[in-house]
């Protein structure tokens, strides 16, 4: 019966991963290397990384599956057959697109009305210098969930906890790394994000079903994360006063702050406990921003345009810029409305034609029975799933397609050991979301590390959430709890 009340399932259970015996193992990767390939190279040796408009990951995912549809041809597959397969595939994320339209919406319009900037104004007043590096955790996790986006939180919030601890005298690593923690944790658990969307779109189930799953690995990592961090904080030593007066002045005059705002978010999530339809649950919190935005923020709404009517249609397609006297503050009052999410809706789309002809011409089948192989046992599927996240972090250095292309291979796999679709799922995000962060010349390391000025190598031990997701998943698998199988019933 949940099933049927999740309008964001994904079907694609009736498409079977076809078999080619005249396909050999080798032949079969021949795609997949070819792929990792054009990745590898991109990264190091392409320096204009804005090059095809910067949707160069999904150029070479089509370029893979054209790859794969030679090596097909020469294996006696028609292109009649892949097509189906691609059109198959297609149809099966058609409301994961519409699921992320609509969180691209939600994000604008919670800018708009204010909900988001009301969370980062009482999320910085938790502030207290005793316990500083709990606090950023909390912080970070709060922001990042409100907003869905790890990098907009380590930019705005992270740099002004850094800048706030490094003043009391904590190591710049332990902040940073608190920062990421917090950061991370929001980000794999907010409904706003594009990994949260993309991890079960790839694996094949529902977008809340996954986030309530992750909650059995991710709360207990993020308890031992504060625990480590409480620790640290009651051994050093802190002098100073931790001054967000100037963050907080601009805040409150740039916007009309209220507690009566998260009324917006509360109606969300309780809109999501009562297992309501996921497009109508954030349809709902779109509408309801769109009228908090005119009764609280009818000058934000003229500021911006002639019209407020256009103004709030704007926040839900396109982008939008709320410019303040704080420049901290600037990449975090902008959204990208529904166009924002367009470059993960363009890598899903090209995932699926690559995955598409990867199961027409046999391929998927063949690896996979060679990766079954190896892992003969549910605890190998898992561990092989994490190596793969963790692999392609480190070659392709891209989360995404660390999410994208093990949850295309997998998926039949665990299907066919009886293991629910979240099993995959959570397993992505806990093993390919977080830990691209703790790979120097992957997109987020990279990214994390210029922003908070704070090198990998200083904040990789610190960042205790992200490399202990992955640990944690596989002792969940290892020993055996919560890990449910496609009749609903835990093994």
């Amino acid at each position: 019966m949940q099933d049927d009340d999740n309008i964001s399932k994904i079907k694609i259970e009736d498409q079977n991963i076809i078999e080619n015996k005249e396909l050999s193992f080798f032949e079969a990767m021949i795609p997949v290397v070819i792929l990792m390939a054009m990745l590898a190279y991109n990264i190091f040796f392409v320096e204009d990384q804005e090059w095809f408009g910067g949707y160069t990951n999904q150029i070479i995912l089509l370029l893979g599956g054209l790859v794969a549809a030679i090596v097909g041809f020469f294996n006696k597959v028609s292109i009649s057959r892949m097509i189906t397969e691609i059109w198959e595939n297609l149809k099966s994320i058609f409301v994961p697109i519409m699921i992320l339209l609509l969180v691209g919406a939600l994000a604008g319009t919670w800018l708009v009305s204010g909900v988001i900037p009301a969370m980062v104004y009482y999320g910085l007043q938790v502030l207290s210098p005793e316990i500083f590096l709990p606090a950023s955790v909390i912080i970070a996790a709060v922001i990042s969930i409100a907003t869905g986006s790890s990098w907009t939180t380590s930019a705005t919030v992270g740099i002004a906890l850094v800048g706030i601890g490094t003043a009391l005298g904590i190591n710049p690593g332990m902040i940073a790394g608190a920062v990421i923690s917090g950061a991370y944790f929001g980000d794999k658990m907010s409904p706003l994000s594009d990994t949260t969307n993309l991890a079960p779109a790839m694996a094949g189930t529902d977008l809340f079903t996954h986030i309530k799953y992750m909650t059995f690995t991710t709360v207990p990592t993020i308890i031992i994360t504060l625990i480590v961090f409480s620790i640290i904080s009651m051994n050093i030593e802190t002098s100073g006063n931790t001054d967000v007066s100037n963050l907080l002045e601009t805040i409150d005059s740039t916007f009309n702050i209220s507690p009566w705002l998260f009324l917006v978010p509360a109606a969300v999530i309780a809109l999501i406990l009562m297992k309501t339809k996921p497009l109508i649950a954030l349809g709902t919190g779109v509408v309801l921003a769109g009228i908090f935005a005119f009764i609280f923020q009818p000058e934000i709404l003229s500021s911006l345009s002639d019209s407020k009517v256009g103004t709030l249609f704007n926040s839900v397609l396109s982008d939008t810029q709320i410019t303040t006297d704080n420049e901290k503050l600037n990449d975090l009052f902008s959204s990208g409305g529904m166009n924002g999410m367009l470059w993960t809706i363009y890598l899903i789309i090209c995932a699926m034609v690559f995955g598409g002809i990867m199961d027409a011409i046999g391929a998927l089948s063949r690896i996979t029975k060679a990766l079954l192989s190896v892992a003969t046992t549910v605890f190998g599927l898992f561990a092989a799933t994490v190596a793969s996240c963790l692999g392609l972090n480190v070659i392709a250095s891209d989360q995404y397609l660390a999410l994208v292309i093990p949850g295309k291979m997998f998926k039949q796999a665990y299907e066919d050991r009886g293991l629910a679709p979240e099993n995959l799922s959570r397993t992505l995000e806990d093993s390919g979301t977080v830990t691209s962060v703790l790979i120097p010349w992957n997109t987020c390391g990279a990214y994390q590390s210029g922003v908070l000025g704070v090198g990998v190598g200083e904040y990789f031990m610190y960042a205790i959430f992200n490399w202990l997701s992955p640990f944690t998943t596989l002792l969940f698998a290892g020993l055996n709890i919560k890990i449910r199988q496609l009749k609903g019933q835990l093994a």
